[in-house]
């Protein structure tokens, strides 16, 4: 493997538009990120949790699995699910993007990168030799099913294990220019491609859609157009009762013509990801079309406020429009992944700036909940409330972090996120430069014959400054420099070497154009005082409840910073204001918000049944003082002890 520079990491990026893509947007071609909030956790990702991955593959049986596949041990299949293959693919997709931000050099970098190269290969080497003459890979129907295959496409999760095995393979050779992997996948898609589709042995497609987007990668990758055909044939055959007709699928109803999400989150949100890639690349306006409105329809009707998305533990689906409940808010993290990997799609496809704006409320909320802060443990749901008195039923839907899970398809998927994060913040277009995220950082690309490139020093989310410096500019040219203003932001500033600048707001971006030279600077200030938040009337589980908000960050009340009583009872003063402090002495470091409180006063009867008529003249308790209530960013609860946890919290 040759040593590739962190500064080129982004332009070989998860998403590598075609050279005829269709799109408003193209990811920048460079982009590194070097500090700051989102660096640090980065670094945990690359120091703790990516490194650990070997050995937890290994205790929960997916190489032990591949061995027997390979026919090289002995023994019983170990795990319950047939996408067990899909964890060991993720957790080398991520590994594939580390390596490449590993730049040579130091002592601690050289030695870090070749520990992971080597775990990475041998790997490699373990699922080429799994690998059937034909192409065929899949452990759980090798082994376990006597090598039958495709029989079950409602659950089997075949093709969404090729699905990952691809992206795992993409990443690796744009990463390290190997092509180990990369043989390994397309052996595997051309052998898919051999049995799916008109008028060849299958007219199907997987039950959990994840195969699509890979394919268009795979395109994008290779230049074979077949693998685009494929993709569109998979997304195309959703929604016409193929294998059951379930929502649960995608089966109900054809993506063209659906109206709002449905079923199961993840599937749900990994199928719009492959039409936003099919829109780019063929530009056809009825996928852009549907994505457009079944993104809108999502983000009115089915997100938290978190960004998570998923209303039921049953079946991990959407619920009803405005069904968003707190306890038994589901929110897996893979639907969180999902739902920012759709997102960028959509906003390289058509430039706005409202999809950018749910990837940053996802990131720092609903997905980065998702690991604990010494990137160790996980959560696979991520509810809005913990009730005092919670028994906790363990395993994988836990509302305690866990170690890892006997379904552990979110750890890995994080880890992968993480790893490739660079990519999601900045692009161009023909008028030059867009920030979508903010972050330590130099980001550049192309704009027309130029390359044009800012470097980026910030604290955010602790502060709203934002300083940039011009990098890379042509000099005898204007060109426009394109800050994202989030949407939760009411105010903001901006100057150009010290100077008010005049800048125009165009649909959420600030658009600073002029002749750029190097070292001219621009200072954007945002707003982050704290503010309170209330949800859509038709949203039941909240009405009458507010939420604490600071810039990007969701904020949430935990037990260990209330002691001597729980969180049900207890109400927000509206009229009192809202105090953010930093405490780096606290949960790595975060910014506290600080409101006035009180407890409900509650019935006092001892009748048995707790229902009683309007104007019963049952006493209630004399409602309690004052009390201090101390909010802590959501993603970073769950790391202290065990407790109650709640976002909304009840205004009388």
């Amino acid at each position: 493997m040759s040593p590739t520079s962190p500064a080129l990491s982004a332009a070989t990026g998860p998403v590598l538009l075609g050279p005829g893509a269709l799109t408003a947007l193209r990811p920048a071609t460079s982009a590194a990120i070097e500090g700051g909030f989102w660096h640090a956790r980065r670094e945990v990702n690359a120091r703790a949790s990516i490194p650990q991955g070997p050995s937890l593959l290994e205790s929960a049986g997916n190489l032990h699995d591949l061995r027997l596949a390979a026919g090289t041990a002995e023994g019983d299949f170990r795990g319950d699910y047939p996408f067990m293959d899909s964890d060991v693919y993720k957790w080398l997709e991520a590994a594939s993007w580390q390596i490449g931000q590993i730049g040579p050099g130091t002592e601690d970098g050289d030695s870090r990168r070749a520990d992971l190269v080597r775990d990475v290969d041998r790997i490699i080497a373990l699922v080429a030799e799994a690998q059937q003459p034909d192409g065929y890979l899949n452990t759980w129907f090798q082994v376990t099913k006597g090598g039958e295959r495709y029989k079950d496409l409602r659950w089997g999760h075949e093709l969404y294990c090729a699905g990952h095995l691809i992206q795992a393979a993409v990443a690796h050779h744009r990463a390290t220019g190997g092509k180990d992997l990369l043989r390994v996948a397309t052996r595997f898609a051309d052998h898919i491609d051999t049995v799916f589709g008109p008028g060849k042995a299958i007219d199907g497609f997987d039950g959990h859609p994840e195969v699509e987007t890979a394919l268009v990668e795979l395109y994008r990758e290779t230049g074979e157009r077949r693998y685009l055909d494929l993709a569109a044939y998979f997304v195309d055959r959703h929604g016409h009762g193929v294998i059951g007709g379930e929502a649960y699928c995608q089966d109900r109803v054809p993506l063209r013509e659906a109206e709002n999400v449905e079923g199961h989150a993840v599937r749900q949100l990994y199928l719009l990801a492959a039409a936003a890639d099919l829109a780019s690349e063929t530009g056809e306006a009825e996928l852009r079309a549907a994505g457009e409105r079944l993104w809108q329809a999502m983000t009115a009707t089915k997100t938290h406020l978190t960004g998570g998305v998923g209303a039921h533990h049953d079946k991990e689906d959407f619920g009803d429009p405005f069904e968003l409940p707190n306890e038994r808010a589901y929110c897996e993290t893979c639907a969180a992944i999902a739902s920012v990997q759709w997102s960028w799609r959509m906003a390289l496809l058509t430039g706005e700036a409202r999809y950018s704006d749910l990837i940053e409320r996802t990131l720092f909320n609903g997905f980065l909940s998702g690991v604990s802060l010494d990137g160790e443990s996980w959560l696979y749901v991520n509810p809005l409330q913990v009730r005092d008195g919670h028994t906790d039923p363990g395993g994988d839907h836990s509302a305690r972090r866990t170690r890892w899970f006997r379904c552990a398809c979110c750890p890995p998927n994080i880890m992968r996120l993480l790893a490739s994060l660079e990519h999601y913040v900045a692009s161009t277009d023909g008028a030059g430069l867009q920030i979508h995220q903010y972050a330590t950082g130099r980001f550049s690309g192309e704009v027309g014959d130029a390359v044009v490139g800012v470097s980026a020093h910030t604290s955010y989310p602790a502060a709203g400054a934002v300083v940039l410096t011009v990098e890379e500019s042509p000099g005898d040219r204007p060109w426009t420099l394109s800050l994202r203003i989030p949407e939760w932001s009411s105010r903001h500033t901006v100057r150009v070497d010290g100077e008010a600048a005049d800048a125009r707001l165009d649909n959420g971006w600030l658009r600073l154009e002029r002749e750029w030279a190097p070292g001219q600077r621009i200072e954007l200030e945002l707003d982050m005082t704290p503010r309170l938040t209330r949800a859509d009337p038709r949203v039941d589980a909240v009405r009458g409840c507010v939420a604490i908000e600071r810039g990007p960050l969701v904020y949430c009340l935990e037990q260990a910073d209330h002691p001597g009583g729980g969180l049900d009872d207890v109400v927000i003063d509206v009229t009192r204001p809202l105090t953010a402090e930093e405490r780096p002495d606290l949960l790595g470091g975060v910014t506290t918000v600080s409101a006035a409180g009180r407890r409900r006063a509650l019935p006092q009867t001892a009748h048995w049944w707790p229902y009683q008529g309007v104007g019963h003249g049952d006493t209630a308790s004399a409602p309690g003082g004052d009390l201090a209530l101390t909010a802590v960013p959501y993603y970073a609860w769950a790391n202290r002890e065990d407790g109650s946890m709640r976002v909304w919290l009840p205004t009388s």
